[in-house]
């Protein structure tokens, strides 16, 4: 073979048309499928556990995010001050709240197992 048919063999074809729209329609939906998998069920969540951090009360048992659990003796604005043990209160700040279970739940929890 020669150079010349060498060099036009290597060459790729060309593109076919409207191949650069299908590109850029195939990113637009792999963005779209994120935010629906991705972002906005945790901006839900995000939304939910605010929810849940502003109406918090005196007395509602709380696990906060290092794992201890205890009950709400005080309500400031930004924090709260919790009862882990006998005469052991500790103040934390609100944004530390993992999950709160209201008084009347573990009251129900603690009948129902007894």
């Amino acid at each position: 073979m020669t150079l010349p048919t060498l060099a036009l063999l290597a060459q790729s074809p060309a593109p076919a048309a409207g191949g650069g729209m299908n590109t850029l329609v195939m990113m637009g939906l792999m963005f779209v499928m994120m935010y629906f998998i991705l972002i906005r069920p945790q901006r839900m969540r995000q939304k939910e556990l605010e929810k849940l951090i502003n109406g918090v009360k005196v007395g509602d048992h709380v696990v906060l995010n290092g794992g201890e659990h205890g009950i709400i003796t005080s309500v400031k604005e930004k924090t709260i001050m919790v009862k882990v043990a006998d005469n052991v209160k500790i103040e934390y700040e609100r944004s530390s709240i993992a999950s709160i279970s209201k008084k009347t739940d573990v009251v129900e929890a603690t009948t129902t197992a007894a």
